[in-house]
């Protein structure tokens, strides 16, 4: 294509792409413009694909201590104001956990947020997890996604100016075509950086104030930045801030000291016993390799500080739960009447070294103490069903397990329990139904029904016990989840 004809043709995709002369930024919270059911969407494509990750992790201990965390953020937020009804009923609100061990958590389009093992893991205390999930939340309840898109489309003008001028100037110096052409890309790039530093302070700012809200404490944002600012110290010299995505981490710290000082923050807390059991469960749930492990069962344990109980029940429970990854029963139970000593004076900690206790017995072989479990909460309901299945009592731990998913259809780990416990009762046909509900529930429609018409075809065959409530479920989820399909082909 000759120059001026490819100028042309640019300069018409200029004015089709060019926002109206009153067009303004989003304020804020604006939703630019990508509606909430498109980033619902858009967020359900990314999620997919993180259910499907290796490093994806269900872990019932951790997923209750997180969530517990989450929603009093989403209710601290409701009460700002900042929870739009649209987005509070649309939107998915779930936490993916994931093994990596760096520290980082993102925000997905449409409420879901995922976070590494390795940021619960390097965290002291709930405040600073809560500063981090606050943040987090902030760039969803603030749209910064679409609004980024937004901006992206009132960029463009820019690159493709550029393009222009570099069109027109190929015919007579080379070099300038090339130089307007690279000027327009860096001011293009320039402008997002930008842009999207200011949606890092925002998300900072209103954070911060979301997880005061919520009862943490704001000190737990500037030490987790200076946790930031320690890991990376080595690779980042501070140089060229214009250049970086987000604000440099001193000056980030350094709003939020001034920040909390006009919040009169409350006395320092003392170590958080249960954070650090949960920050020690994160370190070996992790998968940091046997060399690692063993470093938790000797170093670990013995360097921790004498006089703070937090941090010996922290190390111990790290110590018992990594002697049972390396499958030595015995040197994990013999660290368990200590760490049941240390977290007796809490309610919310005794229980916790319960649940370890019988997740290494069980693992050793034992489910008594498991079966012993009588809390109806996720964890307990996961252990004991486990336990049940392994003595014999299937049955028992199918019906307590089809409970809590009537309650929690989207709960994909216990459909898969429930899954287990229908196969060892030898009924398949409920086993592969409870298989396609994993599958439904971690957004994968096509596999769902698959399984649906294996399940639909072993009735066809009489291979499988006629179940006439089961089958009109299987024939009823089959059907959404052809619409569902068809829905999402007439989408792209």
């Amino acid at each position: 294509m000759r120059p001026r004809r490819l100028a042309c043709a640019l300069l018409a995709a200029l004015v089709a792409m060019a926002p109206p002369v009153s067009a303004q930024l989003p304020t804020l919270g604006g939703g630019g413009d990508l509606s909430v059911s498109a980033e619902r969407k858009l967020g359900m494509q990314v999620a997919k694909e993180l259910y499907r990750d290796p490093d994806y992790i269900e872990d019932p201990v951790l997923d209750e201590y997180v969530l517990g965390i989450w929603k009093r953020l989403l209710a601290a937020a409701r009460t700002r104001g900042d929870l739009g009804s649209d987005i509070d009923e649309r939107f998915a609100w779930d936490v993916l956990l994931g093994k990596d061990r760096t520290i980082n958590a993102f925000a997905l389009p449409g409420g879901w947020l995922g976070l590494n093992l390795g940021l619960i893991s390097a965290t002291t205390s709930a405040d600073e997890l809560a500063a981090v999930l606050g943040h987090e939340l902030t760039h969803v309840t603030q749209r910064h996604i679409s609004r980024m898109m937004a901006q992206e489309k009132k960029n463009m003008p820019i690159l493709l100016g550029a393009m222009i001028l570099g069109a027109l100037a190929a015919g007579r110096n080379a070099d300038a075509a090339q130089a307007a052409m690279v000027g327009g890309q860096a001011l293009f790039m320039q402008n997002q950086l930008n842009y999207t530093r200011d949606m890092e302070r925002e998300a900072d700012r209103i954070g911060l104030q979301v997880a005061t809200q919520a009862g943490f404490e704001p000190q737990g944002m500037a030490s987790m930045f200076e946790k930031l600012q320690a890991a990376t110290r080595l690779s980042d010299n501070g140089s060229y801030p214009y250049l970086r995505s987000h604000p440099m981490t001193t000056e980030r710290i350094a709003e939020v000291h001034q920040r909390m000082q006009l919040a009169a923050p409350g006395a320092a807390r003392t170590p958080d016993m249960l954070h650090l059991m949960m920050a020690g469960r994160a370190k070996v749930l992790s998968e940091p390799g046997v060399d690692m492990l063993r470093s938790f069962t000797t170093a670990d344990a013995t360097r921790a500080d004498p006089a703070s109980r937090a941090r010996e029940a922290g190390a111990l429970y790290a110590a018992a739960l990594a002697q049972s990854k390396l499958r030595d029963a015995r040197a994990a139970q013999a660290l368990l009447p200590r760490l049941a000593q240390l977290a007796a004076g809490n309610e919310e900690t005794a229980r916790q070294a319960r649940l370890l206790a019988a997740e290494i017995a069980l693992a050793a072989g034992d489910a008594q103490p498991a079966l012993a479990l009588a809390d109806p909460a996720r964890p307990e309901l996961v252990l004991s069903s486990q336990a049940r299945m392994r003595s014999g009592q299937a049955g028992a731990a199918a019906e307590r397990l089809q409970t809590f998913v009537s309650l929690n259809p989207r709960d994909a780990y216990m459909w898969q329990l429930l899954a287990q416990a229908h196969a060892a009762q030898g009924q398949t046909l409920r086993a592969v139904r409870a298989e396609a509900e994993v599958q439904a529930a971690r957004l994968d429609w096509q596999a769902a029904l698959d399984r649906l018409r294996a399940a639909q075809e072993l009735l066809r065959r009489g291979t499988s016990a006629r179940d006439h409530i089961e089958a009109s479920i299987i024939d009823a989820r089959a059907r959404e989840m052809q619409s569902l399909l068809r829905e999402q082909a007439l989408e792209r």
